[in-house]
C-alpha cells in the first residue's frame, strides 16, 4: 500500500517508510512540513529567501540521512525544527545579515481594502515589526518565531532549540517586552 493510498499518513508510518527508501513517504514529509520549516528559517536568517532555501535544504539532507537517528522522543515535526534551526544558526555565524523584505510578514496583517493610507501604515507597520525581530536576541526571536507565527507549544520549542521548557518562557517573556516597547507607537 502505498501512501497516497491513505488520506492521512501518519508522521511515524512516513517515518518508517522513508527509513525503508521510500522516497514518496519522504516527500510527502518534505510536503507537509518543508513550507512551515522555510518560513521559519526565512525570518531566522533576516529575510533572505536563498540562505532559508539553503537551510532547510540542508536539513532535509540531514533529516533523510538521519532517520535512524530520529528516535520519535519528540514529534517529527519539531525534530525538522531543529535541524532547520541548527542549519540556520550555522548560516547565520558564517555570514553577514541581509536586508529585509519588506513582505515578509505580509501575510500577518489584513490587506486594506483600496485606502492607500492603510496600505502605508500597514507596510510601515511590518518594516517596524521585522525591524523590531531583527534586534531581538538570536534565541527570543527564534522562540518567538516558533510560538507566534508556527504556532508550536512550549515543549516543542524547547526541543528544537535545544533547551528547557523554563528557558524558552523566559525568552519568550523577554522577546515579548522587548517588541512591545519597540512597538508601543503602533498600539
Amino acid at each position: 500500500m502505498s501512501t497516497d493510498d491513505l488520506p492521512e499518513t501518519t508522521d511515524a508510518a512516513l517515518v518508517r517508510a522513508a527509513r525503508l527508501g521510500d522516497e514518496d513517504a519522504f516527500g510527502e514529509i518534505v510536503d507537509r512540513y518543508g513550507p512551515g520549516m522555510l518560513r521559519y528559517a526565512r525570518r531566522l536568517v533576516g529575510g533572505s529567501d536563498a540562505d532559508a532555501a539553503e537551510a532547510v535544504q540542508e536539513a532535509f539532507i540531514s533529516a533523510w540521512r538521519g532517520l535512524e537517528t530520529f528516535r520519535g522522543e519528540s514529534s517529527l515535526r519539531t525534530w525538522l525544527f531543529r535541524l532547520v534551526h541548527r542549519r540556520a544558526v550555522d548560516l547565520n555565524r558564517h555570514r553577514r545579515p541581509t536586508p529585509i523584505d519588506d513582505e515578509l510578514l505580509s501575510r500577518m496583517v489584513r490587506a486594506a481594502d483600496d485606502n492607500p493610507l492603510q496600505d502605508l501604515l500597514d507596510g510601515e507597520l511590518l518594516e517596524a515589526l521585522q525591524q523590531a525581530l531583527d534586534e531581538l536576541p538570536w534565541n527570543q526571536r527564534a522562540a518567538w518565531l516558533l510560538r507566534e507565527v508556527e504556532g508550536l507549544g512550549y515543549d516543542e520549542i524547547a526541543q528544537a532549540l535545544g533547551t528547557t521548557v523554563g528557558s524558552v518562557r523566559g525568552q519568550l517573556h523577554r522577546g515579548r517586552r522587548q517588541l512591545a516597547e519597540r512597538m508601543a507607537r503602533w498600539r
